[in-house]
This record gives C-alpha cells, sequence and structure tokens, in this order.
C-alpha cells in the first residue's frame, strides 16, 4: 500500500524530537481562518501515521522498523487476497451427460455460453457458440472453439447411450442326424439358418453310437451355441432311429431343466428365419401348417392345423390312411414349453410320468401320441402365424442312398482316372 507524506521545505516545518516522539511546527497554522480545518486535519493525519512511516530510529531500532513493516504489509496482502476481485463466475444451467460433459444450449446466439468437458482435466474448457442455421458444428482445431449451428444436432449429440435390450426366450433345437451323403450340405445349411437367428439359442445335435468328428468340426465352425449327444441305445429298425435320438435330447432337457422353447428340426427340412421368431411367442404349446414335397410322387401335401385367429379349429389331411390320427401335424410343425417335461405341477399335469416319443406305434402316428402327453385338445393349443395361412417351413424327401463320398469330405489326392483336355 502506497503511503502520501507531504514534505515540506526547512522553512515550513521544523521538527522537535523529545523522548523518540516528535512535534511538527509549520506556518501552515498561520494561515487564514478559511484553511484551519484543513490544517488541523493535516496535523492530525501526520500525527497518526508518522509514527509508523516517518519514524527515524537508530541504527539499533532498524531491524525493528523492517520487521514492523513486514508484519503490516503481510496483512495487507492477506486481507487484499481474501476480497474477490474483478467479475464473478456466472454458473449456467447446464445437462450432465455420462458425468463427463456438460453444457448449455441455447438457441439465442451467447458470447458467454460454455461447453465444459470434465475428462479429469479441469482446465478443458471449450468455448460454445450457438446459432439458428442448418450449417451443424464448427470446430477450430487451434483455439478449441466449438460453433454449433444447429440445436436440433446438439439435442442428438447429448442424449445418452441407448441399449436395445429386448428379453427373448430361449429356443432350443434338437437335430437327430446320422452318417449319410447328405448330412454335411444338411447340417450346414441349417447351422446357417440358425446362425441368423437372434439369441438365446441352444442347437442339440444327436448322433447314434459316437460322436464323429466331422460332425463335432462343422457345428464348431457354425458359431452357434450346441451341445453335441450320443444315443447309445441299439435299435434293429432305422425307423425308430429318430425317435430314441429324440428321446435322448428330451431326457438331457429335463436332468438339466433347461428353459425354453423346444422345437425337433431335422437336418433334411427347410425353414426361415420367421418361424423361429414366431416360436417365441409360444406359451404352452405352437402349431402351424408344414408343406411336405415329394419328387418321386410328383405331388405336394398340406399338414397343419386351420385357425381362427390364434385358434385351431381344425386340421389340413390330404391322406386317407392318417384319418384316425388326433392330431394331423407334422413333427418339425410343432414346438412347445420345455418347463412341461420337468414341472408338470406348473402345467397342472394328471400324471408326473416322463414324456417320450413311443417307438411301439406305426410310422406316421409318433407325432399325434407325443402331442397327446403335452396338451389335451385344441384349446390349449397356439396356431403360428396368426391365421395359420402362411408356410414357414418345407419337409423335403432328397435323400440319396448307397452313395460313395470321401471320408471327412477331404480330397487327399487326384483321381485315379485323368481324362485329358483337347
Amino acid at each position: 500500500m502506497a503511503s502520501i507524506r507531504r514534505t515540506l521545505s526547512p522553512a515550513y516545518h521544523e521538527r522537535h524530537y523529545i523522548n523518540g516522539a516528535f512535534s511538527t511546527s509549520s506556518p501552515s497554522h498561520k494561515l487564514p481562518s478559511s484553511n484551519g480545518n484543513y490544517s488541523a486535519l493535516t496535523a492530525s493525519f501526520q500525527r497518526l501515521i508518522g509514527g509508523v512511516f516517518t519514524r527515524r530510529y537508530n541504527r539499533k531500532g532498524q531491524w525493528r522498523k523492517i520487521a514492523y513493516r513486514c508484519v503490516l504489509c503481510f496483512f495487507a496482502g492477506f486481507l487484499l487476497g481474501m476480497f474477490p476481485f474483478g467479475n464473478l463466475v456466472h454458473e449456467i444451467p447446464h445437462q450432465k451427460i455420462n458425468n463427463n460433459i456438460a453444457f448449455d444450449v441455447n438457441k439465442t446466439p451467447r458470447a458467454d455460453a460454455k461447453l465444459i468437458i470434465d475428462d479429469h482435466v479441469p482446465e478443458k474448457r471449450v468455448d460454445v457458440t450457438v446459432g439458428d442455421d442448418d450449417k451443424g458444428f464448427v470446430i477450430d482445431p487451434v483455439s478449441l472453439s466449438l460453433r454449433v449451428d444447429n440445436a436440433e444436432k446438439v439435442k442428438d449429440l447429448v442424449e445418452p447411450e441407448k441399449f436395445d435390450f429386448v428379453a427373448r426366450k430361449q429356443l432350443i433345437v434338437v437335430t437327430p442326424t446320422y452318417n449319410r451323403a447328405f448330412q454335411s450340405y444338411f447340417l450346414n445349411r441349417l447351422g446357417q439358418v440358425l446362425r441368423l437367428v437372434p439369441p438365446p439359442l441352444l442347437w442339440v445335435v444327436v448322433e447314434m453310437n459316437s460322436a464323429s468328428m466331422e460332425t463335432a468340426e462343422l457345428l464348431r465352425k457354425t458359431g452357434v451355441m450346441y451341445r453335441h449327444l450320443v444315443c447309445t441305445k441299439n435299435s434293429t429298425d432305422v425307423k425308430d432311429r429318430g425317435v430314441h435320438q429324440r428321446n435322448r435330447a428330451l431326457e438331457h432337457i429335463e436332468y438339466h431343466k433347461l428353459d425354453g422353447i423346444v422345437y425337433f428340426a431335422d437336418d433334411d427340412n427347410v425353414y426361415s428365419l420367421e418361424l423361429f421368431q414366431k416360436m417365441r411367442d409360444i406359451s404352452r404349446f405352437g402349431t402351424w401348417p408344414v408343406a411336405m414335397l415329394a419328387p418321386s410322387k410328383n405331388k405336394a401335401i398340406l399338414e397343419g392345423p386351420v385357425c381362427n385367429g390364434s385358434q385351431v379349429i381344425g386340421w389340413h389331411t390330404n391322406e386317407k390312411s392318417k384319418r384316425l390320427r388326433r392330431f394331423h401335424v407334422d413333427m418339425s410343425g410343432f414346438a412347445f414349453n420345455s418347463t412341461i417335461l420337468w414341472d408338470p405341477k406348473r402345467w397342472r399335469r394328471p400324471t408326473t410320468n416322463s414324456i417320450r416319443q413311443l417307438d411301439s406305434v406305426k410310422e406316421g402316428f409318433q407325432e399325434t401320441t407325443f402331442i397327446e402327453q403335452l396338451v389335451e385338445d385344441e384349446r390349449q393349443m397356439d396356431g403360428l402365424p396368426p391365421g395359420c395361412m402362411k408356410i414357414m417351413n418345407w419337409h423335403l424327401h432328397l435323400d440319396v442312398h448307397n452313395v460313395v463320398y470321401p471320408k471327412g469330405w477331404m480330397l487327399k489326392k487326384n483321381l485315379d482316372a485323368v481324362v485329358p483336355i483337347k
């Protein structure tokens, strides 16, 4: 702090020191009466601060003088530092995004709008200018200033990231397979279809007697979550092989209490993605029509329900020998809730016996005898899709017997017969 001291000439200012104090005499007291008040105020001011700034000390008292002034300046600086000089920072309304970004968007151009980026570095501040035109964002890489010309784009920028999470039922797809010429082709085709189905999905593939390395390698390459099972039950009849393989999968589902929608998908059928999407709407039991194509017989057969909305009111059938069946449906034309297998109290089943396919019935009756264990009548069924007017899978008979194919589908050497190119 600067101090003001009037310096007078010796003629007008005389000092008389008495025991370290001083007195001042000046001709100013001889001025006219109009200046009397001013002279008295000046004399009082000099007496007040004179002891601090104008007192003369001997050499012994110089250190006391320096220390006193240092303490006085320290307290003066401390008081000045506590006083908030300058313009106060105005806190503007802001919106926090992920606890990292906070800024205010106003369509009216403001020079003092600020975008504060809190990335654990408080010094990072970016200026924002908001306009009303549609030019978008302009960023100056030197000054890190961001000019926002469209407030709607800013809104899209600051909205928190949204995740599309949809709870879906698990699909448990059971596929019996065996060693034949078209096995690799059928499994590859079905695996690529299941790969496109939104998860969760579990593919249960069942082989007879032993698990082949070729099938295991093929399943690994599909990218679908799978379980490779083996059915060790001896079967003299080839027609009963699929029944035992499906029962092996049902035992696995019941033992591990897998929760989901069970579907028997043979590897030689053709399926649409819409079919697997509709399956997730099944509550207890669902069914739909299946187109059965027989190139050898040169005809097509439609089997499945006749629906009024989602209610099953009848069945499609073209075979006279199959009129005695209770439910006219193909093995790939229905799906059911897996909890029916291991939670009978939930569905109020009258018996606690295990639900399995029967190998003691004639061919073509495995489907109806199995469905009779799941539901009582059509009132407990759901027709898919509503109205049952759309074909979503096809049953084909394209298998060829007695066809020689390379082991593991690998060609290790050239063919024996070589025909020259002309």
